[in-house]
């Protein structure tokens, strides 16, 4: 167990030089695995992994629901998301954030990205808030919360990541998100309430819309609804496997972008590059955390640690909290996807060994990443916003975030109290 401790340390004093994660974890892991099971071996492994990563088809699925993303971001359906919502909610106190929170519940459930969505809906709906007078405070953190709902609400590529690290069925853990995902949303709209009613003048309502003008921006929306039903329902409902679901998505999401001509050669080309990029750096997390984790597998980490976990007596329902809290604290400091892949090889076992369904602690572990990309001072979504809303301090975006944590920890603790929530929908499908 002391070689483990040694490389967790080794990554966070690296960490603190400044060195991406992911390079630690990768360059730890090697060296670690080096010393233990001799060079060439590990040499040989390191080889394997970043192949059998790169030719894995299953892992195919990031970039296809990252195309996807990147296509229904240019088509320009988040606009329309935004005014259907807006069309319906707008006139009450706090309308155009609450209508944010549905705008991105809607656009979260084709891109699969925070960080995305929350990009996205900054571009759509910040101008809007604006100019009604809505503060910056409530402004930015309800856009940086609900763009968090693009990695609970399926398609998520967090979900992808856990299931294909876990071994858990990724349709599964697509479904699981359903229900959770709902409730966060609600769980926001509550905080957008509470904010304006302890303080009217930060989120004035706007005009009411007549139900001629909702009907037609409802219609605008067939698109998002045509993709939900076409790439979720069928992985549901078993017609075709999340991969297919994905490269069916990404088409769908193409021909959609085409048709309402949003597509020009260069667009495409800008498209395509935008995804490389992200894909390569989820895959670079990827395998570093894979070297990492064998690493920690060959120690005797993960079998000591369970060990005394187990001999502590706490209940079960009690370690799972613990480390929640865990994850909670660590999302304040650290970059989200790699903490989650640094973690999970010495929290899944235990889990397993607890009894708990593997779907439901992934729908936890989806969650804790919502939270910490919007936990100051590190919060992924928090450093989006102020990229891309120049005028905006970041202490305001930081002021305005606090009670949408609170509302996702609230929404934390009650999946974690009623795990049906999570494993409702997945109990239906094969």
């Amino acid at each position: 167990m002391s070689e483990s401790l040694i490389g967790f340390g080794a990554i966070f004093l690296l960490a603190l030089l400044r060195v991406p994660l992911a390079f630690a974890m990768g360059f730890v892991g090697f060296i670690g695995l080096g010393l233990m099971r001799g060079w060439p071996a590990t040499a040989s492994g390191a080889a394997q992994v970043v192949y059998e990563s790169g030719f894995a088809y299953t892992l195919s699925v990031v970039p296809l629901f990252v195309l996807m993303g990147n296509f229904v971001a240019r088509a320009g359906l988040a606009q329309e998301l935004f005014r259907a919502a807006y069309a319906f909610i707008g006139h009450v106190r706090g309308g155009l954030a609450h209508a944010t929170v549905l705008a991105c519940a809607g656009f979260g459930a084709i891109c699969g990205s925070s960080i995305a969505t929350a990009a996205t809906m900054s571009k759509v709906a910040y101008p809007s808030m604006k100019k009604l007078g809505y503060a910056d405070y409530l402004s930015t953190g309800v856009i940086a919360a609900g763009g968090t709902l693009g990695i609970m609400i399926p398609p998520s590529t967090i979900m992808v990541i856990y299931g294909i690290v876990t071994e858990t069925h990724i349709g599964k853990l697509f479904a699981a998100g359903v229900l959770p995902g709902l409730v966060c949303a609600l769980m926001m709209m509550g905080a957008v309430a509470f904010i304006t009613w302890r303080d009217p003048a930060a989120g004035p309502a706007g005009e009411r819309t007549s139900w001629h003008d909702r009907l037609i921006a409802v219609r605008g929306i067939w698109g998002v609804a045509l993709l939900v039903v076409l790439v979720l329902g069928g992985i549901y409902g078993g017609v075709f496997t999340a991969t297919e679901g994905a490269g069916i998505g990404a088409s769908g999401a193409f021909f959609f972008a085409l048709a309402r001509g949003a597509l020009t050669p260069r667009v495409v080309f800008e498209i395509l590059v935008e995804s490389a990029r992200t894909t390569a750096m989820l895959f670079t997390i990827l395998i570093a955390a894979m070297m990492f984790a064998a690493f920690v597998n060959f120690t005797t980490m993960p079998v000591d640690l369970k060990n005394w976990i187990l001999h502590l007596g706490l209940p079960p329902l009690a370690i799972v909290g613990a480390m929640m809290l865990i994850y909670v604290v660590l999302g304040t400091i650290m970059e989200e996807l790699s903490m989650v892949l640094l973690t999970i090889p010495v929290f899944f076992p235990i889990v397993v060994q607890l009894g708990f369904d593997p779907v439901w602690f992934g729908v936890l572990i989806v969650l804790v990443v919502q939270i910490g990309l919007i936990s100051p001072p590190v919060g992924m979504n928090l450093f989006v916003l102020n990229s891309l809303l120049k005028g905006v301090a970041l202490a305001q975006i930081f002021r305005g975030v606090w009670m949408f944590v609170a509302a996702l920890v609230l929404a934390l603790v009650v999946v974690l109290e009623f795990p049906l929530l999570a494993l409702w929908l997945p109990g239906f499908m094969k």
